[in-house]
């Protein structure tokens, strides 16, 4: 028994020696514990999304005073409600995430009445991080996920300190108040101060191309928040390491789709303004009730841990704003989700391939309409522009988009292994006219009719029956005649006797000489 004890402890030594001096092993093997003992991440997310967030209301105030100055009472009016919306979600959200209605916290509350609050947050986020690491501190929780490596999961559990558990409440509130701002602020904003710029023919070079500067960038930071973060949300028990190389290719599928959907739109305008609004009204009411028609069908139940202390009427008013954001998104771009509301995650963890093929038809043949009406119907303004060039760089940005939207997922995926079925898959069964299921039963097939098949035993053959997977059809021209297991015994013994026959003749010979 001691040898035993030593044995183990000699093997959990040599496990240790090969782990990093961060990590160890628990005592079952099944857990490496890693004490994290590394200096804090700084903030950058949090401090970004505050630049934006100032540089955009900043740049919309004074764009909005120039409106007012030269007595363009709707372009102002609607550059303050695409200011103002926003920013009232933002501090409503931050106070949800923070909790502070329940904290006596009256500073922050009071700036986040003055539409401050995400400066309060950024100085708290940079004071936590300042202060990390100066002295010990216990840890509050430990975080336990899969680390993907080769292909397989290895459990592993991290230590998480008050610090960094700050910082990363910090962080992801400011990611949602990231993608608030993208998809109900600056995505908007950018289309309306373009619409503007075509309308008057005339450039505010100072004001009005900054207002869609800053928004543009925040548009696409959001919605690359918006892609990793619907990739934390579905593989949440895994550790994602997302690399620069994902980060390049989603910028790119992500910026295309959604400056090719934002002029698509600009340009029917245009031309057919009449029309716009109910193209959008219909567009946001469809993906607004869509979650909640699967949610009545299904016949769920609303979940009970979105907050605890909010009664059924304020978790469906919260549903709806996630509803409403989601429909947001999924007007100008893909949301990368589908919401279950009766789930506690509001996120449908299996991805649906042919949702998200769907998608993409419909947008881009809804795009392609857009533009072709606004070519039929354009107004004098584009008497000197190449319209027919226009309209083919569009359309190719926009198939850009869906080409490096397919990259993503086959190559920089961070879980492209736990697909069961990757986009090679499905383009292979659409070109092919068949079912994933189908095309990877013939797979196993091929690949078992390739490997030899050993002789099987006698005994084996009389008792056991092949299992049904195995049991090919062949046709009658093909198939072999019939024999018995007595007929292949008898072949065997005559076999056997004939050999004894020949061995006892050269015997006999060698005798005689």
């Amino acid at each position: 028994m001691e040898r035993r004890d030593q044995e183990t402890e000699n093997d959990i030594v040599e496990v240790q020696s090969q782990l990093p001096h961060s990590a160890s092993k628990s005592e079952n093997g099944d857990v490496v514990l890693v004490i994290n003992h590394e200096r804090v991440r700084p903030p950058f997310s949090v401090v970004l999304a505050t630049l934006l967030y100032f540089a955009e209301i900043v740049c919309a105030s004074m764009l909005s005073k120039r409106y007012h100055d030269t007595h363009d009472t709707i372009w102002m009016g609607l550059t303050i409600t695409f200011m103002v919306v926003p920013t009232v979600l933002i501090q409503l959200t931050l106070t949800f995430i923070h909790r502070d209605l329940g904290m006596d916290r009256p500073l922050v509350l009071f700036m986040h009445m003055l539409m401050l609050g995400p400066l309060i947050r950024c100085i708290e986020a940079l004071v936590t991080y300042c202060r990390a690491g100066k002295q010990e501190e216990p840890y509050v929780t430990i975080s336990r996920k899969m680390k993907l490596k080769e292909g397989r999961g290895l459990p592993m559990e991290w230590e998480i300190g008050h610090s960094e558990r700050r910082l990363a409440v910090h962080r992801n509130a400011f990611k949602r108040t990231a993608i608030i701002q993208a998809f109900l602020g600056s995505t908007p904003q950018l289309t309306l101060q373009l619409y503007a710029s075509i309308q008057e023919k005339y450039f505010l070079v100072d004001i009005r191309l900054a207002v869609m500067a800053i928004a543009l960038v925040s548009m696409t930071y959001g919605a690359l928040v918006c892609s990793v973060l619907a990739i934390n949300i579905k593989y949440d028990e895994y550790k994602v390491r997302v690399k620069l190389c994902a980060y390049v290719c989603m910028v790119l599928w992500r910026g295309l789709e959604i400056s090719t959907r934002i002029v698509a739109l600009v340009l029917f305008s245009t031309a057919l303004t009449v029309w716009v609004i109910p193209l959008g009204l219909a567009n946001l009411l469809f993906f607004f009730f869509l979650p909640w028609v699967e949610f009545w069908a299904r016949k769920g139940s609303l979940p009970e841990n979105v907050e605890k202390n909010l009664s059924k009427l304020g978790t469906v008013v919260v549903l709806c704003m996630v509803t409403l954001l989601y429909a947001c998104i999924n007007v100008f771009c893909w949301s990368a989700v589908q919401l279950n509301l009766a789930d506690h995650d509001l996120i449908e963890k299996q991805p649906r391939w042919n949702r998200v093929a769907l998608y993409y038809l419909a947008r881009f043949a809804e795009n392609v309409l857009l533009i072709v009406l606004w070519y039929l119907f354009k107004t004098d303004f584009y008497e000197y522009v190449c319209a027919p060039l226009l309209v083919v760089q569009l359309v190719v940005c926009y198939g850009l988009a869906i080409f490096f939207m397919l990259l993503f997922y086959q190559f920089f995926h961070p879980c492209r292994r736990l697909f069961h079925h990757n986009v090679e898959d499905y383009l292979r069964c659409i070109c092919c006219q068949r079912q994933p299921k189908e095309a990877e039963e013939e797979s196993a097939r091929g690949r078992k009719s390739k490997e030899p098949s050993p002789e099987p035993l006698l005994e084996s053959s009389q008792e056991q029956e092949p299992p049904a997977e195995l049991v090919v059809d062949v046709s009658p021209d093909d198939a072999p005649p019939p024999t018995s297991s007595n007929g292949q015994l008898g072949e065997r013994e005559t076999d056997i006797v004939d050999d004894l026959s020949d061995t006892a003749d050269r015997n006999s010979v060698t005798v005689e000489s």
